[in-house]
């Protein structure tokens, strides 16, 4: 596991240093926008056939959605990255999205699934990479939230929890992933290094005005805002450390806006905790996953021509 690792000397590496550092000290500007990294000088457009691999964890393999073609990871073939190939002139596709993955699984087996990371080939053109999610403890943080919400309905009990301590400890869950997926980018550019890669960042899941929906999504009422600023927390991260890398972001978060968990069956794109879609609970259902593909073409369009 060295590929990745090794320190970055220079200028690269005082500016890995500054980016780094802020993601850690909070990301206190979650909603600032940061001007988009250029492409990587190995991006293709669609002149030439790409290798494309897909990494991630469950909001990329889409599970539940119709047709899951592996089981273990709970993936779909109608996923962001098979809706992204279809519009491309991929030649090479491979997807090793695995619910559940942490950045540990880059490097290491998931049951029967090698390490996601082995996927990579210096021929590599295209990579996307949407991960962090589990490693700040997006699973843990639905039933802590939902079994406080039980207690008190009408305030923030979740947000009194994790902020116990004196500290945030979510902010400080988001600011300890950003080595980890930064050791995940450098490992990405190491084994495939004329690739073009992006990183995708995580849709909207609550409504953006900081209004909830007890009992539809079982939290309480002022957790909503908390829980949408923690959110858009990491999604800050990942943009500042895939700048820091040479990568390029995919923001997934403002063009899923009104369509959250909180609406209608007919308007959201993610689902609650009792899906009407086919999907998990508090994941993108099949019009969720066409968002973040077109989130992906956009980012893609954009930056053709760059290197």
């Amino acid at each position: 596991m060295n590929d990745g690792t090794r320190a970055t000397g220079g200028a690269r590496g005082r500016r890995r240093a500054t980016v780094l550092g802020v993601a850690i000290s909070g990301c206190a500007l979650a909603a600032a926008s940061t001007a988009p990294a250029a492409a990587h000088p190995g991006g293709h457009g669609h002149g030439h056939g790409l290798a494309y691999v897909s990494l991630g964890d469950s909001y990329t393999s889409g599970p539940g959605i119709p047709r899951q073609v592996n089981a273990e990871c709970a993936r779909s073939d109608r996923n962001y990255p098979s809706l992204v190939t279809a519009r491309r002139h991929v030649t090479s596709f491979t997807d090793v999205s695995c619910g559940g993955a942490t950045t540990e699984e880059m490097w290491q087996a998931q049951g029967t699934n090698p390490p996601q990371l082995d996927a990579l080939r210096r021929d590599t053109d295209l990579v996307t990479l949407q991960i962090g999610g589990n490693d700040v403890g997006f699973g843990a943080i639905i039933g802590t939230c939902a079994r406080l919400a039980a207690q008190d309905p009408a305030g923030n009990p979740c947000e009194r929890a994790y902020r116990a301590a004196g500290y945030d400890q979510l902010t400080l869950a988001v600011a300890r992933t950003a080595p980890k997926v930064d050791r995940v980018l450098r490992a990405v550019h190491a084994r495939a290094p004329h690739a073009r890669v992006i990183v995708v960042g995580y849709p909207d899941l609550l409504p953006d005005d900081g209004s909830g929906c007890f009992p539809q999504v079982p939290f309480a009422r002022g957790d909503f805002p908390y829980l949408r600023d923690t959110e858009k927390r990491l999604n800050l991260m990942l943009r500042l450390v895939a700048a820091v890398n040479r990568a390029e972001y995919a923001g997934t978060y403002r063009p899923t806006v009104g369509h959250d968990m909180c609406k209608s069956p007919a308007d959201r794109w993610i689902e609650p905790l009792q899906p009407a879609s086919p999907a998990a609970p508090a994941h993108p259902n099949a019009k969720g996953e066409a968002a973040m593909a077109q989130a992906v073409l956009n980012r893609l369009d954009a930056g053709r021509g760059r290197g």
